[in-house]
């Protein structure tokens, strides 16, 4: 077995990238205080086609040097806003049908295994703060709030691992 050169991968340009057909998902950063996390997300949203991101509260944007460090380049493919109150824009979403999946520990929340996208949807899925998670009045707010199971002593994920697990999950659930 021999490791592929980075030209032999077949990847599509920043230019194919913005009109290839996207996943119809969304993603909501709600407070995240890592410019590396945030970074980590715009890389992953590209790898999964991801149709934007929107940056909320505190959570900076690009063009920074941290973010740029872990995204490589996705700030360039990846459409994204800024949006100061995440409650405004769940709101905004949702007035135009999009349905609002909240990544969170909540009660009656479904496990990711067990959730299954309906067809022709499209999802904001709402990744909270490193250490409040996501805020409760946009919990409250959300359609659905579901769970990343979780078997051993710790309580949560990094938020990177936690959207990567998330986006490749509903990626193969809605392809």
């Amino acid at each position: 077995m021999r490791k592929l050169k980075n030209s032999e991968l077949g990847r599509i340009s920043v230019d194919e990238f913005k009109e290839v057909a996207k996943t119809p998902l969304i993603v909501v950063l709600d407070n995240i205080r890592s410019l590396n996390n945030v970074g980590a997300v715009f890389r992953t949203s590209d790898a999964f086609l991801i149709e934007k991101i929107y940056l909320c509260g505190i959570t900076a944007t690009p063009p920074n040097k941290e973010i740029h460090k872990t995204a490589l380049g996705a700030t360039e493919s990846v459409a994204w806003e800024y949006v100061k109150d995440t409650l405004t824009l769940i709101q905004k979403l949702k007035d135009s049908k999009i349905k609002i999946v909240s990544i969170e520990q909540a009660e009656n929340s479904t496990m990711l295994n067990e959730f299954i996208p309906e067809k022709n949807q499209k999802y904001a899925v709402v990744m909270g703060n490193e250490v409040k998670g996501v805020q409760q009045d946009v919990v409250s707010a959300s359609d659905f709030c579901v769970e990343i199971p979780q078997l051993g002593t710790k309580h949560s994920l990094n938020i990177s691992v936690s959207c990567g697990v998330v986006l490749w999950d509903l990626y193969n659930k809605m392809k």
